[in-house]
């Protein structure tokens, strides 16, 4: 079981939960799991390029991409990029 933390901009998307608890084996299968998916990926099933994951602490690129393994991890925060000009 991880706890994935998602920004306010997707929780208000999902009733105003930001916390939730799933069963995945990997980083994509747990964001898939989320009632806000089709927010999170775009049509071609690749993470939106606005948002930032992070497993535990660390970027999921550094762990092996959406297809890294979630053994040992506790939470996943998916965090929004800030930009602007």
């Amino acid at each position: 079981m991880v706890l994935i933390a998602v920004p306010s901009i997707l929780a208000a998307q999902a009733e105003g939960t930001r916390r939730f608890e799933v069963e995945a084996e990997t980083v994509g299968d747990a964001l898939h799991a989320l009632p806000v998916d089709d927010l999170i990926f775009n049509e071609r099933g690749e993470l939106n390029r606005h948002l930032n994951v992070y497993v535990d602490g660390t970027d999921h690129r550094e762990r092996g991409g959406l297809d890294s393994s979630l053994e040992g991890a506790r939470e996943i925060r998916v965090v929004a990029m800030v930009s602007g000009g």
